[in-house]
C-alpha cells in the first residue's frame, strides 16, 4: 500500500474552487497583454481594454478545465521517457533561478558564473534521485538579456535530463524554442516528446504581466508544457489564513489555465505554485515554514480534485548554510511532498528563500529524495508468509546474512544511501577522517565532477546549439561566449 497524506476533504476542495471561481467572475483579474484580452473577449469574457481587466464566466472556466490534460510525459535529450506526470507519481527537480551560489571553499554566497553552471549540470546529470535539471541559477558573466536562454543552452549542451526553465522576456522564447528544436529535430518531434517545462508566474494578487501571459500563449501554441507558479503570501498579498491563501492561489491558477487552454485545448501543464506565509517579524517569505508546506500539499490536492498533474516548490530551506536547519526543512518538505503525491517537486539544492543554490546541498538532498522514494513504496510482503521456514533458518544459523531470502530482497527492500550519509560506527568514522556532512558532500561533488562523461548528442547538434547561442549573444554586443564552452 502506498502511504499518502491529506489536508483537505473533497468538500473543502470543492468549496475553495467555488470561491475562486466566484472571485474570477465577480472581481476578475488584470491581464496586461492585449492578445490575451482579445482572445478572452472573443470567448465571451467581460473585458475592459482600458484598464486591462477581465471578468471570466463560469462557462469559460469549465470549458478550460474540460480540455485540461489529465497527465503528460517528459523525455530526455535522446527521446527516452523520464517522467510520467500522472496519479501519485513523484519526480524531483532542483529549485530554479537562484541569484547566488554557496561557495564551498569560502562558505559564502556569491554570484555564479558559467563554470559554476556547467559544474551544476554535470553533477545533476549523475544524481539518480533527481529526475530533471532546472535552470537552477543565473550566470552573471553573460548579458542579462540572454541569461534565460543561456542557462537552457548550457543544460542541453552538457546535460541529458529534461529541463525545468522559463523566460525573462517575450523575445527570449524564440531562441529557447530553437535550442529545443535543434535537439529534437522538428516541431512534431518536440510536441511528441517534450524536453522542457516552462514556469509561468502570475503576480499576486490576481494579475498577469504582459511577459508572463505571452509566455503562456507561446508555450501553448508550441505544446511546450508549462507549470503555473502562483505565489500568494499569507498575511501580506493574500489572506492570512491557509484556506484564504488557497482560494487566491486557486483563482490565479485557474485564470492561467483559462489563458492556456483557450489558446490550445489539451496543451500540457502542471498545476503548480510557490506560495508562502509572510513572516512579519523579518519581512521574509519562509519556504521552510510548515504552513508553507501545508499550503503546497493542500493546493496539490485541489489540483488532483480537478484531475490535473501538479507541481510545488517544496523540499528547500531558508537556511544560509548547509546546516541542521537546511536538513530539517528540506527533509520535512520532501517527505510531505512525496506522501501528498506532488508530481513535480521543485526545491533540492536551494537555500535562503529560493535565492541561493548549493552543489553540496544538492548531493545531500539527492539522498533525502531517495529516502522519500523508498518511503512511498510502502510495506508489502515479499515471500514472508508462511514465516515459519525463515525463522527456522534464523534459529539454526543464528543470522540471515546470506540466506536466500535476504539475498533476493536486500537491495529492493533496504535503501542504502551514498557516502554523504554517515552510517559508520564511531571508530570507523574517526578512521575515515572524522568528516563533517559538508566535507562528505563536497567529496561527493568532486567525485561526480571527475566522473562526468559528455552526453552522446551528435557533435553536429552541439555545434548548432553553440552557433545559435553565439548569434543570440551578438544581438546584445557580446563578441563571444565565456571561454569554457565546448
Amino acid at each position: 500500500m502506498r502511504p499518502t497524506i491529506r489536508f483537505l476533504t473533497d468538500d473543502l476542495c470543492k468549496q475553495i474552487i467555488s470561491e475562486a471561481i466566484s472571485i474570477l467572475t465577480k472581481l476578475g483579474v488584470e491581464i496586461q497583454n492585449q492578445n490575451v484580452l482579445s482572445m478572452l473577449s472573443d470567448h465571451g469574457a467581460d473585458v475592459n481594454l482600458e484598464n486591462s481587466h477581465v471578468k471570466l464566466s463560469e462557462e469559460i472556466i469549465n470549458k478550460a478545465l474540460k480540455t485540461s490534460p489529465k497527465s503528460f510525459k517528459l523525455f530526455d535529450v535522446y527521446g527516452n521517457q523520464t517522467h510520467d506526470f500522472s496519479e501519485y507519481n513523484v519526480h524531483f527537480t532542483p529549485g530554479s533561478a537562484a541569484l547566488y551560489l554557496l561557495d564551498y571553499k569560502t562558505n559564502k554566497m556569491r554570484k555564479p558564473v558559467t563554470d559554476d553552471y556547467i559544474n551544476y549540470v554535470k553533477l545533476v546529470n549523475q544524481l539518480n534521485n533527481i529526475s530533471s535539471q532546472s535552470t537552477a541559477f543565473i550566470p552573471s558573466d553573460v548579458h542579462e538579456k540572454i541569461s534565460d536562454s543561456y542557462r537552457l543552452f548550457l543544460s542541453l549542451l552538457y546535460g541529458e535530463k529534461p529541463v525545468v526553465t522559463g523566460t525573462f522576456t517575450i523575445e527570449a522564447f524564440q531562441i529557447m524554442l530553437d535550442l529545443q528544436l535543434v535537439v529534437r529535430g522538428s516541431s512534431d518531434r518536440l510536441k511528441e516528446k517534450p524536453l522542457t517545462i516552462f514556469s509561468c508566474c502570475p503576480t499576486s494578487p490576481l494579475k498577469w504581466s504582459d511577459v508572463t501571459s505571452q509566455n503562456v500563449i507561446d508555450c501553448a501554441n508550441n505544446s511546450i508544457p508549462v507549470e503555473f507558479i502562483s505565489m500568494p503570501l499569507s498575511g501580506f498579498m493574500a489572506p492570512v489564513t491557509l484556506v484564504g491563501t488557497l482560494v487566491e492561489h486557486t483563482a490565479e491558477t485557474l485564470s492561467g489555465i483559462v489563458i492556456h487552454q483557450l489558446t490550445n485545448p489539451g496543451a500540457p501543464f502542471l498545476y503548480g505554485g510557490s506560495p508562502a506565509i509572510f513572516d512579519m517579524r523579518y519581512e521574509t517569505t519562509p519556504m521552510g515554514a510548515i504552513e508553507t508546506m501545508m499550503i503546497d500539499c493542500a493546493y496539490n490536492e485541489i489540483g488532483k480534485y480537478l484531475g490535473v498533474p501538479t507541481q510545488a516548490y517544496i523540499s528547500l530551506s531558508d537556511a544560509k548554510q548547509l546546516d541542521t536547519q537546511a536538513g530539517l526543512e528540506s527533509g520535512i518538505g520532501a517527505t510531505l511532498a512525496a506522501l501528498s503525491g506532488i508530481n513535480n517537486i521543485s526545491g533540492p539544492g536551494m537555500l535562503d528563500f529560493e535565492s541561493c543554490q548549493s552543489l553540496e546541498k544538492l548531493v545531500v538532498d539527492n539522498e533525502i529524495c531517495g529516502m522519500t522514494k523508498r518511503l512511498i513504496q510502502g510495506i508489502e510482503p515479499k515471500e514472508d508468509f508462511p514465516a515459519l521456514p525463515i525463522f527456522e533458518e534464523l534459529l539454526k544459523e543464528q543470522h540471515l546474512l546470506i540466506a536466500k531470502h535476504t539475498r533476493k530482497y536486500f537491495k529492493s527492500e533496504i535503501k542504502l544511501p551514498g557516502s554523504t550519509i554517515d552510517r559508520a560506527n564511531r571508530a570507523r568514522w574517526k578512521m575515515d577522517g572524522s568528516l563533517t556532512l559538508g566535507e562528505r558532500a563536497n567529496r561527493e561533488v568532486e567525485k561526480y565532477l571527475n566522473n562526468y562523461k559528455p552526453s552522446d548528442l551528435a557533435q553536429t547538434v552541439k555545434s548548432d546549439l553553440i552557433k545559435l547561442m553565439e548569434t543570440e549573444a551578438r544581438r546584445y554586443e557580446m563578441d563571444k561566449l565565456p571561454e569554457r564552452i565546448l
